[in-house]
């Protein structure tokens, strides 16, 4: 085995076939006991099985934070991690190693490259009255792109980081090393390219939006799919900054009351609510020859028509001539608004 980083090694073969568990980790899955390490784990693929470094044991004001991950340091908190502080303090130091690399041209010795949480959960533990827990941790020498893509491969499966983080953290990084060209990253980091561009995608929602949910965990990629298109419009545009800001304003007074926030569901809707067009949604029977009614139009706010009919033993030819009315009356209405 060369002396090259295992990492490394293990980031260049972008691995196709599913990490293998250690036997602890396979016992609990068998006994249906999958707990957030192992998911982790699962996550972290290859690379958690190869590498087999030797680990040290520093002070997180030894590491600075490496800009490069996905996770905002400032947003993490007391409340956001108590279940790791609690497993490790029970566990004496934390499970999974961190993965740092050298600085000999920084202010700390090292850099953090993966394990932000647990950075962050010792940090307060020392100064909580508990100084003697150290980071547990590997040293990797890593380049900006091969740590890019292992701080990837540890938060892809990560529940509790906001698809805007993720995609602030690709858009910084298509840029830096992939030359801006998104299919490029997409193959190196070994996801679709619709999904990479769905989340770069939502960092084009304005902050006036953001600011309506309770949280950045609220805002999904898949709500950014359905803003954008709208917000291309002045009119609908102006529509939703005003009804974001009253939402913003409920989310203010709810928090300062200790109250439940509204949901990032309920703020989508409010906000499509905003700029969905008012107006009375009408209905006409479809009759055939006989007088019969063999179906129904719908026209809604839009001014869409829906035609539905009902089954029955009338030939094609016969329900054909009863829809030609409809239709041609929908024509007419449309020449005449030109």
């Amino acid at each position: 085995m060369s002396r090259r980083s295992l990492i490394s090694e293990a980031l260049a073969s972008a691995p196709s076939e599913p990490a293998v568990q250690s036997d602890a980790a396979a016992a609990d899955a068998a006994a249906g006991r999958v707990n957030f390490t192992n998911k982790r784990l699962e996550a972290f693929g290859e690379a958690a099985r190869i590498v087999k470094r030797p680990t040290i044991r520093l002070k997180p004001a030894e590491c600075s934070i490496w800009p490069g991950n996905a996770r905002d340091y400032t947003l993490l908190d007391e409340h956001r991690l108590r279940s790791l502080i609690d497993s490790i303090l029970a566990e004496g130091g934390n499970r999974i190693p961190a993965v740092v690399r050298r600085t000999p041209n920084g202010p700390l010795p090292y850099e953090l490259v993966t394990g932000t949480r647990r950075h962050w959960a010792i940090n307060w533990l020392n100064t909580n009255h508990y100084p003697d827990i150290d980071l547990i941790a590997i040293i990797e020498d890593l380049d900006d792109e091969a740590a890019f893509r292992l701080a990837d491969i540890e938060n892809r499966e990560r529940e509790d980081i906001s698809d805007l983080e993720r995609g602030l953290n690709y858009k910084a990084a298509v840029d830096r090393f992939y030359g801006g060209v998104q299919l490029r990253m997409a193959e190196r980091l070994k996801i679709s390219k619709s999904q990479l561009s769905r989340y770069i995608a939502l960092t084009e929602i304005p902050p006036f939006l953001v600011s309506a949910f309770h949280s950045p965990m609220d805002l999904q990629a898949k709500y950014g799919e359905r803003l954008l298109p709208i917000l291309r419009d002045p009119a609908s545009r102006a529509k939703l900054e005003a009804a974001a800001d009253q939402i913003a304003s409920e989310q203010s007074f709810r928090r300062s009351g200790d109250e439940q926030p509204i949901s990032g569901v309920e703020v989508m809707g409010r906000l499509l609510k905003a700029v969905t067009v008012k107006g009375r949604v009408q209905k006409a029977s479809i009759a055939a020859g006989n007088g019969k009614a063999i179906g129904e139009v719908v026209k809604d706010q839009q001014k869409i028509l829906t035609l539905s009919l009902t089954p029955s033993d009338l030939s094609t030819d016969a329900i054909l001539e009863a829809l030609r009315p409809v239709i041609d009356a929908a024509r007419i209405r449309s020449a005449k608004r030109r």
